[in-house]
Formats: C-alpha cells, sequence, structure tokens
C-alpha cells in the first residue's frame, strides 16, 4: 500500500512521534517509552512514518536511531496555503460587506 504524507499524520500516535523527534533524533526504544500503546505498535507507526518519508532510521552499532524529516510537510504546507488564501479571501470580502453595512445606517 503507497501511504502519504497526510495518512502518516492523521494518527495521533504518529503526530506525538513526530513532536518527540523535533527535540532530538532517539533511539527505537528512546521513543517507545513514550507511549502507552507496546513496542511493536510504536515499530508500526515508526514504520509508515519511515515509508512516508517523514523519518529515517539510522544503525549506529547495536542501536537503531530515529530522525525526523520534515522536508516531507511541505506537501501539507502548500495543501493548507491554498485553503488559507481562500478563507483568507472570504474574510476580506466578509469585511468589506460589514464596513458597506457600518456606512449605511
Amino acid at each position: 500500500m503507497r501511504r502519504d504524507v497526510f495518512q502518516a499524520i492523521a494518527d495521533p500516535n504518529r503526530r506525538a512521534i513526530l513532536s518527540l523527534l523535533a527535540e532530538r533524533r532517539m533511539t527505537l526504544n528512546g521513543v517507545a517509552e513514550n507511549f502507552r500503546i507496546s513496542r511493536p505498535a510504536v515499530s508500526r507507526h515508526i514504520r509508515i512514518l519511515k515509508e512516508c518519508g517523514l523519518v529515517v532510521v539510522i544503525p549506529q552499532g547495536r542501536e537503531r536511531y530515529v530522525e525526523a524529516r520534515f522536508d516531507k510537510l511541505d506537501e501539507v504546507t502548500a495543501w493548507v496555503e491554498k485553503y488559507r488564501q481562500v478563507w483568507e479571501a472570504r474574510f476580506n470580502r466578509l469585511d468589506d460587506l460589514l464596513e458597506a453595512m457600518k456606512k449605511e445606517k
């Protein structure tokens, strides 16, 4: 199954993992210690984040470190920006209408 960034950030556990990794890279066990879900569940979430390009797993000795790669979130930013512009235009029209209504009074 091909996953995208939107699917990755749709889950609150994956967003929480990304928040943790925003501060620093961590071992897989270090990430898992921050959650009440099982270690295999955390590993599945990390696998999905890896498939989407939001994290990389770096082997270092016996440990495996997970590091965030936020450049893939540019897709989300572009999508949100498009709708921000639409809503901004709508609010500007509403402001104009309200100003016109004030002047009529």
